[in-house]
């Protein structure tokens, strides 16, 4: 990738977008493209037309997304679905239009079926039922991987997908009803331990198995596999089955998260697992052997991980106490 060349981030003020965008500043390049939803439309063919064709970025890296936890996908399912399909459909048709030299889409782990097996590899996509609670969501980013996979086939484009485990860090979601495990139990943790509680109760046994990976090493990931040469690449993928899986390689226990954030967090109180509440799938782990193969590793530990998110956390609270 030439460093002065036009780079357009899609999706830049996003967890995912952002890191993205502070490793392509870190490593010197000069002319990085941002908007924002109220600038830049992404649903809105026209708009996103116009933008594309009068700026004629080099790279586009497609972050922008509408996204959600079990609680947002089940109450707004058709935002989920059409909001993705048009925003990934105007950016990759456009991006064709304007003579993109790479385009690179990040996907979901949710795009496997629910009935997989451990660890998922690339080659498990469409061999069965996806996950009902995030199916529109998880149809929306299939169609993205087989859009970029079309576009290479047809016009002989260079568009990548990579599809990336549970994601967590600098930027992440800490709403109440709408955020992830991770950002979820660091605010109810956090505030068990400033409100003196003895116990905070977590969801189910505690023994589902996850993956996390720490958003600035997915973003290590991304620009490393965009920045293969295009043979490289295509010797590690198939035309029809193109996209590569980002992750650590390694899961943990739920319960073993929550001892880690109880740790980082400071919190001396129990943690009592309501075994009344579902666990979810038992295990959710992707094979990474792809990417192990372009030579990429991660380097953020999850413990090391967690700290950085938690002192994040705690400077938006303390920013946000300050504006009121």
């Amino acid at each position: 990738m030439n460093k002065s060349f036009k780079v357009y981030i899609a999706g830049h003020n996003g967890m995912v977008g952002s890191a993205l965008y502070r490793l392509l500043k870190q490593q010197g390049f000069k002319n990085i493209l941002t908007k924002t939803h109220t600038e830049l439309d992404l649903r809105n063919q026209e708009m996103v037309r116009h933008f594309i064709q009068k700026e004629r970025p080099s790279y586009v890296i497609l972050a922008a997304a509408k996204v959600g936890g079990i609680f947002a996908n089940n109450e707004y399912p058709a935002e989920f679905i059409y909001d993705n399909l048009m925003i990934q459909s105007n950016v990759i048709h456009q991006s064709y239009q304007a003579g993109v030299k790479k385009l690179l889409f990040l996907g979901s782990s949710c795009i496997y079926p629910k009935s997989v097996k451990q660890p998922m590899r690339e080659a498990s996509l469409l061999t069965g039922t996806l996950e009902p609670t995030n199916e529109p969501y998880a149809m929306a980013k299939i169609a993205g991987i087989k859009l970029c996979e079309s576009y290479n086939r047809q016009y002989g484009t260079d568009y990548r997908s990579v599809m990336p485990t549970n994601l967590y860090g600098v930027g992440d979601n800490f709403h109440s009803e709408n955020s992830h495990v991770i950002p979820a139990l660091i605010r109810r943790i956090h505030e068990a331990k400033i409100r003196n509680k003895k116990e905070v109760i977590i969801w189910g046994s505690g023994q589902a198995r996850r993956d996390f990976l720490y958003v600035d090493d997915m973003a290590s990931a991304c620009v490393h596999l965009m920045s293969i040469d295009n043979h490289t690449y295509q010797q590690n993928v198939q035309p029809m089955l193109s996209h590569i899986n980002i992750g650590t390689g390694n899961d943990c226990s739920i319960r073993e998260l929550a001892e880690i954030i109880k740790d980082v967090v400071g919190f001396k109180g129990a943690l009592v697992f309501d075994l009344s509440k579902p666990d979810g799938a038992v295990r959710k782990l992707l094979n990474i052997e792809l990417l192990s193969k372009t030579g990429w590793k991660h380097r953020i530990t999850l413990k090391n991980g967690l700290c950085k998110t938690y002192k994040w956390y705690l400077d938006m609270l303390g920013k946000e106490h300050l504006r009121q």
